[in-house]
């Protein structure tokens, strides 16, 4: 069996894959940009990026057949990391688009951003750290992020909100349950801290 190497960046079409590429080699690591399942079986530890919609995201994960590979990877207790729209579509259903059939790993509806607030939600704000763990090693609560979303995320269990930021409402931006870990915000946009939390990522898959 191929010895599990490597930290694949999932291609889906829909992806910010470059500047996520470039983040992970900040670290030191050389990534991989895939859009096979059977690399994402092999993976040390699984980035799925997102820059799009839900509806065409969902489309192309299961057209390449890696909606079940994610969840299975996922379902093992490996380390996995969800971005911005590959946050929202852990999730049951979306509404944008009307109403979306996600990948149900994070069970919870991902809502449009309230009225009466530019939409979408672009530029710096803070993330407030609702828990102590090792993805905040290194950066300060309350930590400024870059934010591009019309769209926020609202699970079920309030359990898995590691991270929360105000915008119109207060919103669930970082979710941690296990080896899972996604944000809202991009960290690969978002200066040094982004980058030390791609590091500590990395850091969780390796040790």
């Amino acid at each position: 069996m191929k010895a599990k190497s490597k930290i694949v960046i999932i291609d889906y079409g829909a992806g910010n894959l470059r500047s996520v590429a470039n983040a992970i080699l900040n670290s030191g690591d050389v990534p991989v940009i895939s859009d096979q399942a059977s690399d994402i079986d092999e993976a040390l530890a699984v980035i799925l990026p997102g820059v799009g919609a839900a509806a065409e995201a969902m489309s192309n994960l299961k057209r390449r057949n890696l909606a079940e590979a994610i969840c299975r990877y996922i379902a093992d207790g490996r380390p996995f990391l969800g971005v911005c729209l590959g946050m929202q579509v852990l999730f049951s259903n979306s509404d944008e688009d009307g109403s979306v059939e996600c990948l149900g790993v994070i069970s919870g509806r991902v809502l449009m951003l309230p009225e009466g607030m530019k939409i979408p939600h672009m530029g710096w704000n803070q993330v407030k750290q609702n828990v102590k763990h090792p993805i905040f090693t290194g950066i300060p609560d309350n930590t400024n992020y870059y934010f591009v979303h019309s769209y926020h995320a609202v699970p079920e269990d309030k359990a898995v909100i590691a991270g929360e930021t105000e915008y119109g409402i207060r919103f669930c931006s970082v979710i941690v349950r296990d080896n899972l870990i996604a944000t809202q915000f991009h960290p690969e946009k978002s200066g040094v801290y982004g980058l030390r939390l791609y590091q500590n990522f990395i850091n969780l898959a390796k040790y």
